[in-house]
């Protein structure tokens, strides 16, 4: 059973392209970045992209270690001493938990995976193939390997 119609209210049809939309999320270029790490703040705004960043970083420790692989997870803390960032290593499963004082570099390495990717240009790109016949049209997600 449906509710009574009002006569006050019109029956208004809603198109996708007059609802709000919220903007999406703006990638910063950060691929090959090399943050300067003169103070705390500079270490955990670097540190924050870091996070965001969908690709690989190389953490060198103070004591000269370098590891590279993807910042998944990170905890702020009050000090340096009480934040992590954890860490996927490139080349292993293993989940490694760096304190933000041991860390003495910090370089973006790793190619942005969501560098370009917007809803918007998959929704283009899928209704151009659509339309024009050529390729095969799907919902299905393309390869991040370019």
């Amino acid at each position: 059973m449906t509710g009574p119609r009002h006569a006050d209210r019109p029956e208004r049809t809603l198109h996708p392209d007059q609802l709000e939309v919220a903007p999406g999320i703006v990638h910063e270029g950060l691929q090959g970045w090399v943050p300067e790490l003169a103070s705390e703040d500079d270490l955990r705004e670097a540190l924050e992209k870091a996070f965001d960043y969908r690709g690989d970083v190389t953490i060198t420790s103070k004591d000269g270690a370098k590891l590279e692989g993807y910042i998944f997870d990170r905890i702020i803390g009050q000090t340096l001493s009480t934040s992590f960032v954890r860490l996927l290593p490139k080349d292993s499963n293993q989940r490694i938990k760096i304190a933000y004082e041991d860390i003495s570099a910090l370089v973006f390495t790793g190619r942005d995976t969501a560098a370009g990717k917007s809803w918007e240009a998959w929704v283009k790109k899928y209704w151009e193939k659509k339309t024009s016949g050529q390729g095969q049209a799907t919902i299905e997600p393309e390869s991040l390997e370019e």
